[in-house]
């Protein structure tokens, strides 16, 4: 079935309820409706301001629809498209899904093209402000971003969606929680099975949410925990890397934070706080700083959302479980390791060999999912052997050059930095 024209219809908020719906339609034939519920109380906020960071998340928000049929035109009905803004969200939309072309067998140049229709906007500079919005996940990234960051001033955490699994790790934290809950357009899944489905990149909108949450909450600074790994390719498909996490990378941290400042000067900010760091060295630092703290409480696993149960979990069986399980192995003790994966040893189930092979580099391609690079898993697995000879039978070469604790370029606010240093400092 084919459409000609994806619309962007309309977005409407209600500053009394916090409710955002945000309306899109194929040939205004199908129509989809995605709704956001800003659930705190809202600050005195400057409108034009948050304007601006909700057209942001309404074109952006925009990619798990039009993503469905991939028609040539686009169209926008509402909202001010300039042209950095178009070129921002073209290279979003189409590297961003890198791995849904991939996975229909579509071409990776598959051009996405959107108009523009206003001239460059003039900077909104909105009142003067402080504080630290910190996203939390759920996983170990997000709670080491935590313990870093919660002393200093007017930091607090938010999170989009989940809130039952969610609520008992806030109270633990202990610091403000600002709470927003995201509904999908549930004709999607229909549409889904008669067009296209995949991989959409969902921490873009994830970063679009959070500004809108520190324009409607006072707060300055959205920070992220966005690691080294996020930047490599898990394949090459017809030329083109592919990234499942695209929207993790730093190319997107800095493509964003450009869009922020001519939008918003520096007024509002967007930094991953753990950029600089390998998955390996996170894993250490958590070890040290966050574990006991929240070791019944947290999860990095993909399906930690999806059972009924009002409380985080492990399912055992996927690679983020897999790589998770290497990545701790050298730094946390075996018993409380295998503890919160039910009894487990994942390095030792027969069944995840295929898994730990394809984080090695040894056969197949990288998994599509959020895990660290080859070389670091490698080097994982080394220290793993070390503790477990039976896993001599992966094997596999390392460079000498590499070491887990060399730092990367970061894209945060100097006077940030420090923090991290600080941390890294106390631990070793």
């Amino acid at each position: 079935m084919k459409y000609q024209k994806f619309i962007f219809k309309n977005y409407e908020f209600d500053a009394s309820s916090g409710i955002l719906n945000l309306y899109y339609s194929y040939d205004d034939t199908i129509n989809f409706v995605e709704t956001y519920v800003f659930d705190f109380p809202l600050k005195q906020y400057d409108e034009q301001a948050a304007k601006r960071a909700i057209e942001i998340l309404f074109f952006v928000a925009g990619v798990s629809y039009y993503k469905t049929y991939l028609a040539k035109e686009i169209v926008v009905e509402s909202g001010l498209i300039d042209a950095p803004t178009a070129s921002f969200l073209e290279r979003t939309y189409q590297r961003g899904l890198g791995e849904f072309f991939y996975i229909n067998r579509l071409s990776p140049n598959t051009p996405v093209t959107f108009p523009v229709n206003s001239e460059s906007l003039p900077t909104v500079n909105h009142s003067s402000r402080t504080g630290l919005l910190i996203g939390l996940g759920g996983g170990k990234d997000s709670l080491v971003s935590v313990e870093i960051l919660r002393n200093q001033p007017n930091a607090a955490t938010w999170s989009l969606g989940h809130k039952e699994q969610l609520e008992p790790l806030t109270k633990k934290i202990g610091l403000p929680h600002f709470w927003v809950q995201r509904t999908w357009d549930k004709t999607l899944l229909e549409h889904n099975k008669l067009g296209y489905n995949g991989h959409v990149p969902i921490s873009a909108i994830f970063a679009c949410v959070g500004t809108i949450v520190s324009v409607l909450s006072g707060y300055l600074d959205v920070v992220v925990s966005n690691e080294q790994s996020a930047g490599e390719p898990n394949l090459v498909y017809q030329g083109i890397e592919i990234n499942h996490q695209y929207s993790k990378s730093p190319q997107f941290e800095k493509d964003y934070q450009g869009l922020l400042h001519i939008k918003f000067g520096e007024s509002t900010r967007y930094y991953s706080l753990l950029r600089p760091l390998s998955e390996v060295y996170i894993a250490k630092i958590f070890s040290k700083i966050a574990f006991q703290k929240y070791k019944s409480l947290f999860s990095s696993c993909n399906k930690a959302f999806t059972h009924s149960s009002n409380s985080m979990s492990w399912c055992g069986d996927c690679p983020k479980c897999a790589f998770t399980f290497l990545i701790f192995t050298p730094f946390i003790d075996k018993a409380e390791l295998e503890s919160i994966f039910g009894g487990k040893n994942l390095l030792l189930s027969e069944a995840l060999e295929p898994t730990y092979r394809q984080l090695l580099g040894i056969e197949g391609t990288k998994p599509l999912d959020c895990v660290g690079e080859i070389k670091e898993s490698r080097f994982a697995m080394r220290l793993a052997q070390e503790i477990y000879p039976e896993l001599s039978k992966y094997v596999f070469d390392i460079p000498d050059s590499y070491n887990y604790t060399k730092m990367s370029a970061h894209f945060m606010p100097e006077e940030i930095y420090p923090e991290l240093i600080e941390t890294i400092d106390k631990i070793t």
